[in-house]
């Protein structure tokens, strides 16, 4: 451990004993994201604690602050605060346990859990105000879909894309951002899925990491959720879920009559693709650039999604071939040189 590592170590376990009163107690790590925020589970007077560590040079804690507070007046799950030092970028919030949604997501308990997950959804859509957050706008659209030529075929398979595969992957971005631009524009909780919703015994699913929220398209929480790169469902299965998220927002006015199944559907599966072809990027840019290989186990299934749903829909066709010719025989799992 470095001595400036050591030193926020040791500060944030003085800070934690000073504001619970306990000279005793220690931390100990729960989890760490791919940001630079971790997070330290503590004990006193019988209850669990979460220390979250946000260094205010890497990761102001305060959205996570104003967020969660819009999220919790809309009587939403988020972990309350008991004690907060923004110099240092300390929180003591609730522990909300850890029973996270992909260990608990099974056949039989899935249309509960993923019912209870989409109540929440709706609560966020129609009670949590979000237009003076960041717009999910073209820049930030078409912005996220570019870390996907730069880590994946490039830095990650060694393939620059000639004049005519940039031509494709262009055109196959206008059709994923034109349809995100397409659709109602709500609150964007950005990574609404397994590993973020927590079972909690009251007002289930405990809601994590909403720090990065956006004012953008309808479908993009529920892509993430249901369209989850940690766990995978039937399509028939995924397509009765968002057909009942249709009628959700259907029956609380967010949409109309005329957003009917086919049309939400098309929502539905390229604004996932968005999210995939960016998370593709991403995922090899954690290792390349920032030294995380955690997530690369996670890829197979994130580049199983692009192709699949790209196969689906004509004008996506040749992006789709374009992948699977350079990723042909490649085990995604494993860094190049």
């Amino acid at each position: 451990m470095s001595p400036a590592a050591q030193d926020r170590a040791a500060a944030r376990l003085d800070w934690t004993r000073h504001v619970l009163d306990d000279a005793t107690l220690a931390l100990e790590l729960a989890s760490a994201d791919a940001s630079f925020r971790s997070y330290w589970r503590t004990t006193h007077g019988g209850q669990s604690w979460i220390v979250m560590d946000s260094p205010p040079e890497h990761e102001d804690p305060r959205p996570w602050l104003a967020i969660g507070a819009r999220l919790a007046a809309a009587g939403l799950h988020v972990p309350a605060v008991r004690a907060q030092d923004l110099q240092w970028g300390f929180l003591l919030i609730e522990d909300l346990g850890s029973r996270l949604y992909l260990d608990e997501l099974n056949d039989t308990s899935a249309d509960q859990l993923y019912g209870d997950a989409m109540d929440a959804l709706l609560t966020m859509q129609t009670r949590v105000a979000s237009d003076d957050l960041p717009p999910f706008d073209h820049a930030v659209l078409v912005s996220g879909l570019e870390v996907m030529p730069e880590w994946f075929l490039q830095r990650h398979l060694g393939h620059a894309p000639d004049c005519g595969e940039w031509d494709v992957l262009e055109a196959a971005f206008g059709v994923i951002v034109r349809n995100a631009l397409a659709q109602p524009r709500r609150f964007v909780h950005r990574d609404f899925h397994s590993r973020n919703l927590l079972v909690v015994d009251e007002n289930n699913p405990g809601i994590i990491d909403f720090q990065g929220a956006l004012h953008g398209p309808i479908t993009y929480d529920l892509a993430s959720l249901l369209r989850d790169a940690y766990i995978a469902w039937p399509r028939a299965r995924v397509d009765g879920w968002v057909e009942s998220y249709r009628r959700r927002l259907l029956g609380a006015g967010v949409i109309d009559a005329s957003v009917d199944a086919a049309r939400f559907l098309r929502w539905f599966d390229l604004t996932g693709l968005h999210r995939h072809v960016r998370v593709l990027g991403q995922f090899y840019r954690l290792w390349y650039r920032d030294g995380k290989p955690g997530y690369l186990k996670d890829v197979p299934q994130v580049y199983r999604y692009v192709i699949e749903v790209a196969g689906r829909y004509p004008e996506l066709a040749e992006f789709a071939a374009l992948l699977e010719r350079h990723a042909a025989g490649r085990d995604l799992t494993q860094v190049a040189a």
